[in-house]
């Protein structure tokens, strides 16, 4: 694995959008800008096979080098996502089908069928003639395969590969039959090719099948990629895909597995930064395999498809890249560097503009480069330290909500990043992990509408919760298996029952709030409400109750308490509201003595630590808001933006970034003097 040795600022080039003779005014401006890096290649199959195998790598290595000698490396792109007009006319199979049964048209990207055997042969081909074509050349430093897996197929290939997934999952009919309860409904198989590829809504089981099918099938052509690739590329090299953070269509745990580390595309799109959104999206990313990860695409001031497409203010995009960083991002690489002259993305931001000139942009990103060149070499090689708190993110889960949601307004990722906020807002680290990570690390974890549930995801709770740990458990947990069929016992399941100490005897979807009343705080629920049972004794707590409602859970408990081992477990029993959360969090916060780093931050400024391998810790202050905010440093701290050397209360600007590092005892400026070098 490539050891990272600095953080790197770029941007995605095309090269081949552009005569030769323009590429050294580019390359000279990226120099100036700061840039270590840049992503090529992802699109350019016309370019690289301009006819069916002839290959064309030479105008690429020109880049490469002409690069280089500015002191740019690369990061080169397999051109999957975009197989070309003479493909797509020579073997019309590889096209993909949409539900309704049309092929996808040319001209657009990602038009082909990730199961097509004659596609994968086709990737095959052109994957492993660019491995071979660039194994030796240096100043490639990793691959991207693809470019943000996105769409599903419905043609006839993907309906008979669904169905042999289906054969080698269950085994029989009869177990597919009994898993999915193919009596509603007479929908009984008594063939497999009588089991088509789901439109709509259909059977649970199915739907989640499907689900599950389509995650496999793009974890096995990034496997095919990846085969391809290591056959030829050095160790060194790493391999990467970019995800597009929440996107559901696929599980991208299991997709990322295989991958050396992971990347992210984030855009904001319409409006303005919202910090604690941002934030989840990279500690999800950092939770897909517990290491640092790269933003291999964001948006420089705009994009071109939102519904109102607005520039960010000046010096959000910047800020928004230290988030990034202070949450385990080693690269910050924008989309894209110069307005292409034709195609569906030329009013999406740039740094350079169509007539090459730089555009207002490019000053921050400057500002960026000169950031990362002052501080980039102290951050190279370090990491997010462990933090206190996890959330719970199941992609089945997802699914089986979004496919019977039960009231309209509820969602799942929406409800996921309410229970992250305030943990955030109080500048509490937090990790979102896989239902299949550990736990002992963390000293709270929180549970979120986990409707999917089986015996090795309960026991792992337990012996968490047992052996000391606090675990905070919603409603809409332990309803289904990994099938999406209800589980035989009543929510949250036999094992969660006994850990939480409460068993759910019915569900409302609720048509207006309901309120909740408690000694830590008086709210109100919404959207779903559950009647709980209390199943054990001396150790549970009733900690919140609904008021009068609907007559049947007038006066039940809302919230639980249990103390099962060494360890607590709260229930809540419906979805509450922003403030009862924000109480609640702060309740369990105070009981467990998790604190942030630093006290009284106001509000708007994000703390976020990085260690390296030696335990020295840097404290990343970043102002996500566009006013100047006063801030108490730390005693002792040197800050490597300003190379000062500063304790005590500072101005921190707007959309501004302190890194702090503890210095050898010396006499510190005052604060009066640092803020004046602010």
């Amino acid at each position: 694995m490539h050891g990272i040795d600095k953080l790197h600022l770029g941007a995605a080039y095309y090269p081949e959008h552009w005569p030769q003779e323009r590429w050294a005014e580019d390359i000279a401006l990226m120099k100036a800008a700061g840039f270590t890096v840049v992503r090529m290649g992802e699109f350019a199959w016309s370019r690289f096979e301009p006819e069916e195998g002839r290959f064309a790598f030479e105008w690429m290595d020109r880049a490469i080098a002409m690069l280089a000698q500015a002191g740019i490396a690369t990061v080169m792109g397999t051109p999957t996502a975009a197989p070309p007009a003479w493909m797509v006319q020579c073997y019309p199979e590889i096209v993909r089908v949409d539900a309704t049964g049309r092929p996808q048209q040319f001209g657009n990207r990602c038009h082909y069928c990730v199961s097509s055997p004659k596609y994968h042969d086709l990737t095959r081909r052109m994957v492993e003639a660019m491995a071979e074509h660039f194994k030796d050349n240096p100043h490639i430093i990793g691959w991207q395969l693809d470019n943000e897996f996105n769409q599903e197929c419905h043609c006839g290939h993907c309906r008979a590969d669904f169905q042999a997934y289906l054969k080698e999952k269950f085994g029989t009919l009869e177990e597919l039959n009994l898993r999915w309860t193919t009596d509603y409904w007479s929908q009984t198989y008594s063939d497999w090719t009588q089991i088509e590829l789901p439109r709509g809504g259909h059977n649970p089981g199915l739907m989640m099948a499907y689900r599950q099918y389509v995650t496999e099938a793009y974890r096995r052509y990034a496997h095919l990629q990846v085969e391809c690739l290591r056959r030829f590329i050095p160790q060194a090299q790493w391999i990467t895909h970019n995800l597009m953070g929440w996107f559901g269509l696929y599980d991208h745990y299991r997709l990322s597995a295989e991958l050396d580390l992971v990347s992210e595309d984030y855009y904001v799109g319409s409006g303005h930064v919202d910090a604690a959104a941002s934030a989840a999206v990279w500690d999800l990313m950092r939770g897909m395999k517990h290491k640092n990860f790269w933003l291999m695409e964001t948006q420089p001031a705009c994009v071109n498809w939102a519904p109102v497409s607005n520039k960010l203010n000046k010096g959000e995009a910047r800020m928004l890249a230290w988030q990034a960083i202070g949450h385990g991002c080693d690269a910050v690489l924008y989309w894209q560097w110069r307005s292409a002259l034709n195609g569906q993305e030329q009013y999406h931001g740039s740094l350079v503009d169509q007539a090459g000139l730089p555009r207002p942009f490019y000053e921050e990103v400057t500002e960026l480069g000169d950031d990362l060149a002052a501080a980039g070499a102290v951050l190279a090689g370090t990491r997010v330290e462990t933090p206190p708190v996890a959330i719970v993110n199941d992609y089945e889960s997802r699914w089986s909500l979004e496919h019977q949601r039960h009231h309209k307004d509820f969602d799942y990722v929406t409800e996921l990043n309410r229970w992250y906020k305030p943990f955030h807002d109080r500048n509490i680290r937090t990790d979102i992990i896989s239902p299949e990570a550990d736990l002992a690390p963390y000293r709270v974890v929180v549970v979120p509408y986990m409707a999917v549930i089986d015996d090795a995801r309960a026991l792992r709770l337990k012996e968490y919760v047992e052996g000391g740990g606090t675990a905070i458990i919603t409603c809409r947990t332990g309803f289904k298996d990994h099938c999406d069929a209800m589980l035989p016992t009543r929510p949250p399941g036999t094992i969660l029952q006994e850990l939480t100490g409460v068993e759910v005897e019915e569900y409302y979807a609720l048509d207006r709030t309901v309120a909740v009343s408690a000694a830590l705080f008086r709210g109100s629920a919404q959207y779903w409400a559950e009647k709980l049972k209390t199943t054990t004794s001396a150790r549970m707590v009733e900690t919140a109750r609904f008021e009068s409602f609907n007559g049947w859970i007038d006066g039940q408990p809302a919230v639980t308490t249990h103390l099962p081992g060494r360890g607590l477990v709260y229930y809540i029993g419906c979805v509450l509201d922003d403030v009862s959360m924000r109480k609640l969090v702060d309740h369990i916060l105070t009981f467990k003595m998790i604190r942030p780093a630093i006290k009284d931050l106001p509000p708007g400024v994000e703390l976020c630590i990085r260690i390296n391998d030696a335990g020295q810790k840097f404290l990343l202050l970043v102002n996500t808001t566009p006013d100047t905010r006063r801030v108490k440093f730390p005693p002792n701290q040197h800050e490597y933006i300003t190379g000062g050397d500063y304790e005590g209360d500072v101005n921190l600007p707007g959309y501004t970034v302190a890194v702090l590092g503890e210095r050898a005892p010396a006499v510190a400026h005052s604060a009066a003097g640092a803020a004046a070098a602010d």
